[in-house]
């Protein structure tokens, strides 16, 4: 039980805090079945000129808007000014979105996703989600060390009715 509580604390709060990543949760099925509703993704940001295709970004659906989205780049091409911008498609999508992705849209690539755990992080709401992250991290690792101590105190237990036995 220790390890799943170290391991989803890592996964789940160590780990994008440690990264300087954004978490958010898939809400359409605009990426399925790979990144179904309720996947919970970490996106780390990336710089623009990094990025190529096939990556999975998350963007402003508008600039200067908080409402995002997350695609794959599917082509890179440049406006008549010269500025890079990229296409992007949902993978589950026919078409390619319409408006181009411009660099300062760009929240980040990600970096890994969890299935199912968004929908426990929807419930906490995108607002909330990152004041919780320490509190969830001090929780998961003190239930960690509980049922450390548990375990240890059981075998001293078993131990101590064996020698009794004897």
């Amino acid at each position: 039980m220790f390890i799943a509580a170290a391991l989803a604390a890592l996964v789940l709060v160590v780990a994008p805090l440690a990264t300087g990543s954004q978490t958010y949760t898939v809400l359409t099925n605009s990426m399925a079945p790979k990144y179904a509703p309720g996947t919970f993704l970490v996106v780390k940001p990336t710089s623009f000129a990094s990025l190529r295709v096939g990556d999975i970004i998350t963007y402003q659906i508008e600039s200067g808007k908080p409402a995002v989205i997350s695609h794959r780049i599917v082509s890179v091409g440049t406006t008549e000014s010269g500025e890079r911008v990229f296409t992007t498609k949902g993978d589950n999508n026919s078409l390619a979105d319409a408006a181009p992705v411009h660099a300062q849209q760009v929240r980040g690539k990600l970096l890994y996703a969890v299935p199912y755990v968004g929908l426990v992080a929807n419930k906490l709401g995108q607002t909330n989600r990152g004041a919780l992250m320490p509190l969830a991290a001090v929780g998961l690792v003190g239930f960690g060390a509980f049922s450390m101590a548990q375990g240890v105190r059981g075998r001293k237990r078993v131990t101590k009715e064996s020698g009794q036995a004897s």
